[in-house]
């Protein structure tokens, strides 16, 4: 397989306080890969200088081979990058199918309707609740309508940040074998996710981000195995 996504060496800062070091992964076509790591660990930052929200002061980031470090957000969701940022960021006052609907807003085809039918045979709550604001969805109905909404760009990559957070155990396993049918039906998939053990199960492969820095990655079997992830992320 050939990297679709990689990092190579990024560093960003905020002032003067320095976020990410040098930060090298890269993400098969086809593949899940999860960062994990703790609150404050950069996992955030790095997905923010991937789609552009926190420019990189340093480094690379190529998609397919092609250089987007420095393009403009909504110049790399067009290039083929969707963003489902961590807290949902969903538009409260707007409807279901409004929310969707500026999700394909870089779309020039027209052709949005099988992305919509997607995204409802994904989610069929979201078909129900269509014409329903937003901000009145639970918790889990926003997690899909943010991820929805990532996927009406028909994204060749998509980012996931945190999408367990707060939810209800239920909805975790819910939302978790959505990223799996996502992934099937041909999206590359990189997760961020608090939830290490949830990640690893889903997930071909991983990096661990400590302070800012990628400090081990290897297969998801390989990382669940290692002594210091199983201390450190997944409480054994």
């Amino acid at each position: 397989m050939s990297a679709i996504l990689e990092l190579e060496r990024i560093d960003v800062y905020y002032g003067r306080i320095q976020a990410l070091r040098a930060v090298s992964l890269h993400v098969d076509e086809g593949e899940i890969v999860t960062l994990i790591g703790a609150n404050g660990a950069g996992k955030t930052t790095t997905l923010r200088a991937i789609s552009g929200l926190t420019p990189a002061s340093g480094g690379q980031v190529r998609l397919r081979g092609e250089g987007v470090t420095h393009l403009q957000a909504e110049d790399i969701v067009v290039k083929g990058v969707g963003h489902a940022p961590e807290g949902r960021r969903i538009f409260s006052r707007m409807t279901v199918m409004e929310n969707l609907a500026l999700g394909a807003y870089i779309r020039r085809d027209g052709a949005t309707r099988a992305d919509l039918d997607r995204v409802f045979s994904l989610f069929p709550r979201l078909k129900e609740r269509q014409r329903q604001l937003g901000g009145t969805l639970s918790g889990g109905e926003q997690q899909m309508l943010c991820i929805g909404r990532a996927l009406m760009s028909r994204p060749k990559v998509l980012l996931l940040d945190e999408p367990s957070l707060g939810l209800a155990p239920l909805m975790v396993d819910t939302i978790f074998q959505v990223i799996r049918d996502i992934n099937q039906e041909g999206t590359t998939v990189l997760l961020v996710e608090q939830n290490a053990l949830k990640a690893l199960g889903v997930a071909n492969r991983g990096y661990v981000l400590e302070t800012g820095r990628i400090v081990k990655e290897g297969t998801s079997r390989a990382l669940m195995d290692s002594p210091d992830v199983q201390r450190a992320y997944l409480g054994i």
